[in-house]
C-alpha cells in the first residue's frame, strides 16, 4: 500500500489544523494505529506552526505567504516533509545538524517544537533547502496497523 499527497498552504494559523486533519483522516482510512497517527499529527502540527511563524520573513519578492506539506505512507513507514521559502534555519540553531542539540528551558516561551518532533518520530532531518533557500523539516515513523485495517501494508 502506498499513499502520497502534497499541500500548498497559506502561512496562516488556520492552515495547521487543516494539514493535521488531512493526515489523521488519511491514516484512519488506511487503518494506522491511532497512537501512531496521533504522534505524527502532533509532529506535523509543530512543523507547520514553525513554517507559519518563521517561513518567510522577506526576500526579493516580499514576504512568502505559503509553505508545502508532503506526506508519504509507503509500506511500513510514513514520511512527512514541511518546507518553506523563508530565510531557513541559522547554522547555529539548537537542534539543527550544525548546532548542538539541547532542550529549551522550562520557562521558555518557544523552542519546543523541534524537540517534540524529535521525540515523536523515529528519524528527523532539520535543515535548509540548497540553493533557493528555505527550511525543511522531515521526519519518518514506522507504522503499526489496527487489526481491522482495510489497507494493510504488503
Amino acid at each position: 500500500m502506498s499513499i502520497w499527497w502534497s499541500l500548498h498552504l497559506r502561512r496562516e494559523a488556520a492552515s495547521v489544523p487543516l494539514a493535521r486533519r488531512l493526515l489523521l483522516g488519511t491514516m484512519e482510512s488506511a487503518g494506522v494505529d491511532p497512537d501512531i497517527s496521533f504522534d505524527l499529527s502532533v509532529a506535523l502540527s509543530e512543523a507547520c506552526a514553525n513554517a507559519v511563524e518563521h517561513g518567510g520573513d522577506g526576500g526579493p519578492d516580499g514576504p512568502c505567504k505559503a509553505y508545502r506539506v508532503t506526506a508519504y505512507l509507503d509500506g511500513e513507514r510514513c514520511r512527512i516533509e514541511v518546507d518553506d521559502t523563508g530565510p531557513g534555519f541559522p547554522a547555529d540553531l539548537p537542534g539543527c545538524p550544525a548546532g548542538p542539540v539541547h532542550r529549551p528551558a522550562a520557562d521558555a516561551e518557544d523552542g519546543r517544537g523541534l524537540c517534540l518532533i524529535r521525540e515523536l518520530a523515529d528519524h528527523v532531518h532539520i535543515g535548509n533547502k540548497p540553493g533557493s533557500g528555505g527550511a525543511v523539516v522531515s521526519f519518518d515513523k514506522i507504522l503499526k496497523w489496527r487489526e481491522d485495517a482495510p489497507l494493510v501494508a504488503v
